[in-house]
């Protein structure tokens, strides 16, 4: 996924008789100085090797580590729709997250599941063992803010010294608690469960002043249902880089849920 400087980028998972998101308390998120990780799962229903790294990843709703050492995310691919099942959460777009993903480390073919920590490839998972450390590295602290849970602020003050003289924010919004009764392909007659969801994802090149990087994003998706509970992620790149610098993220109040 490319997009050139300074445009917004959106991208949802479009469903029908659909709901608007609404909030009534305002809401911020800030990092350490030190960097949170980024971890990212690449998934599918129409994957039968999928619900066990899922089941892992969901692991981590209730780990102390969540939101402050990692921010976890789950992309839900559409290459696996041809099996005969049309996964709901799956974007094309995501599909082409992973591939280029796959492109920068001169990688042939993408697969599910497949998560990236920061960037690279990592399949610690599979030993069904703790989350990797954090880097606890320099990184900047990044901030989100919102008043109505649609429009987002998001401010990075790198640590002094930093590489890049531009940036780029992402951020998503996450559901969690969704399911599906799977009546085709690989998990035909399963009813799966998934956590981490990305519903929406929203890209923008960030505005420079003073060292810092700042821009105003927006995240309204429209969706068939409410999840149970709904978070928001954040995590910001150099520009035109897939390489995450620092991420934030946190879980969103009954008042911000979707109705």
């Amino acid at each position: 996924m490319r997009f050139s400087s300074f445009t917004a980028l959106t991208l949802g998972v479009l469903l029908v008789h659909a709901v608007p998101l609404v909030s009534a308390d305002p809401v911020q998120f800030q990092s350490e100085a030190t960097q949170t990780v980024l971890l990212e799962l690449y998934t599918s229903e129409g994957c039968s090797s999928c619900p066990p790294a899922e089941a892992w990843l969901s692991r981590l709703k209730n780990s102390p580590k969540l939101w402050k050492d990692v921010v976890p995310v789950a992309f839900h691919v559409d290459y696996w729709d041809y099996l005969g099942w049309k996964d709901p959460f799956a974007a094309k777009a995501y599909s082409e997250r992973q591939r280029d993903y796959a492109a920068d480390w001169l990688s042939r073919s993408v697969y599910t599941p497949g998560f990236v920590l920061d960037g690279k490839e990592w399949r610690g998972w599979s030993s069904r063992g703790e989350l990797l450390r954090a880097a606890n590295k320099p990184a900047g602290v990044l901030t989100a803010r919102s008043e109505n849970g649609k429009q987002w602020t998001l401010h990075f003050q790198p640590t002094a010294g930093s590489a890049s003289s531009s940036y780029d924010f992402h951020s998503a919004l996450l559901g969690f608690e969704l399911t599906s009764d799977v009546k085709a392909g690989e998990n035909r007659g399963r009813k799966l469960e998934h956590d981490f969801v990305v519903l929406t994802l929203a890209s923008i090149a960030g505005t420079n002043s003073d060292g810092a990087a700042q821009s105003t994003i927006a995240l309204n998706p429209r969706l068939a249902s409410a999840p149970k509970h709904l978070g928001f992620a954040a995590w910001v790149t150099a520009s035109k880089s897939l390489l995450p610098l620092q991420a934030v993220g946190g879980w969103l109040s009954s008042t911000n849920q979707v109705r």
